[in-house]
């Protein structure tokens, strides 16, 4: 489902999610170094957390006192980062005093990093000194500064299961919703020293948000919007592939593993959404980690359509990306989080009994995730 709603990408702390919740919006995007030529991914997250259990200062959940004392976390989150050598995560902690928000539309500011539909600015800094005194910041040393404009071409939507009744009846554990699987940055970055020029066309962006309770185990992410077919050697420039989710708690109630996702085709959306039962959806998946290389593979079917995908990232390219969740725990302790992957799909058409190939492609600059739990 390709359809905008950008009323999903609004504050959504409200109520008892105000005092056990999180909401986030994620940012990921390639750009060129400006010294050498060579392309770098990069990955810009604003998060808040427990806004109305907040003090004057960020209540961290890692801190030994916290942990001590039972407190749950609450604050305002910059977290960027980059994938690929050197890859690592930067987070700058912000009292929920310094957090400010817009109703019924993305307009919000932590600090003075500021971000809204079309366009975000900050800067993020970790000291080595502070890195290594503060475990609790769960993250690397480094420094990064943005200036970018965003451009968001193709939604992915979950539909009724991000509706505002679920939200109001806080249904799912996490929600989510991608505003932007295929979404165009340009400006530029400056990380630890180097500026690189991000170039609308060849930034293979992509942007969405989650908000909720809790996270999910296992977790799995899969998107890329740089493709190219394999049959006739074009460019893909209308089409984006997008899967997520893992094992979603409804009303507290675990369900079996699930993802939901789909491809935008050349602008035809082949959509594989367990959910919608009515389509006949189903997903199945496997992580294989690896010396050299995480793999990744799904085959998605639905009464019209097979897709089948396969998906590869070095080790070495990713980290394992920290979150804690809303109730102080960290249990997400090995989450493999990449932005370089490179994979290759085919998804064929139904006929009645016979499958006809629709196209072979291949695909780059591939955002990925795995974890589960304590593993």
């Amino acid at each position: 489902m390709n359809v905008s709603d950008k009323s999903r990408n609004s504050y959504m702390l409200q109520g008892r999610l105000s005092k056990e919740g999180y909401d986030w919006w994620w940012h990921s995007f390639t750009g060129c170094s400006r010294k050498t030529g060579e392309a770098k991914a990069f990955f810009i997250e604003y998060f808040i957390c427990n806004p109305a259990l907040g003090e004057n200062y960020p209540v961290l959940g890692q801190h030994p006192d916290s942990r001590e004392h039972g407190r749950k976390p609450s604050y305002a989150l910059v977290k960027v980062g980059s994938w690929g050598k050197d890859a690592k995560q930067i987070h700058n902690f912000y009292p929920i005093t310094d957090f400010t928000y817009v109703e019924n539309k993305l307009d919000i500011q932590i600090g003075e990093c500021t971000l809204t539909e079309t366009h975000m600015e900050g800067y993020c800094e970790v000291s080595e000194e502070d890195e290594k005194k503060h475990p609790e910041y769960m993250c690397d040393a480094g420094n990064m500064k943005w200036d970018l404009k965003i451009d968001k071409k193709i939604t992915y939507n979950v539909g009724y299961g991000a509706s505002k009744l679920l939200r109001k009846l806080n249904a799912f554990e996490m929600f989510w919703h991608a505003e932007g699987i295929k979404t165009e940055y340009s400006g530029t970055v400056e990380a630890d020293g180097d500026i690189y020029d991000v170039i609308a066309e060849k930034s293979y962006g992509y942007a969405d948000k989650n908000w909720g309770k809790d996270f999910t185990s296992p977790w799995l992410w899969i998107s890329s919007c740089n493709m190219k077919s394999l049959i006739t050697g074009r460019e893909l420039t209308n089409s984006a592939v997008e899967f997520g989710g893992g094992r979603p708690k409804a009303f507290g109630i675990s369900l079996e593993r699930k993802l939901l996702g789909g491809l935008y085709y050349e602008g035809k959306m082949y959509e594989y959404n367990f959910s919608k039962f009515w389509t006949g959806a189903s997903v199945d998946f496997k992580f294989e980690e690896g010396e050299i290389y995480n793999k990744w593979k799904l085959v998605a079917r639905n009464k019209d359509s097979i897709l089948y995908l396969t998906l590869k990232c070095k080790r070495d390219e990713m980290l394992w990306i920290n979150y804690e969740a809303p109730n102080g725990k960290k249990l997400h302790n090995k989450l493999w989080n990449g932005g370089t992957g490179v994979g290759k799909m085919k998804l064929y058409k139904k006929v009645k009994d016979f499958k006809v190939l629709v196209d072979e492609i291949e695909f780059r600059n591939t955002g990925c995730e795995y974890g589960e739990y304590n593993n």
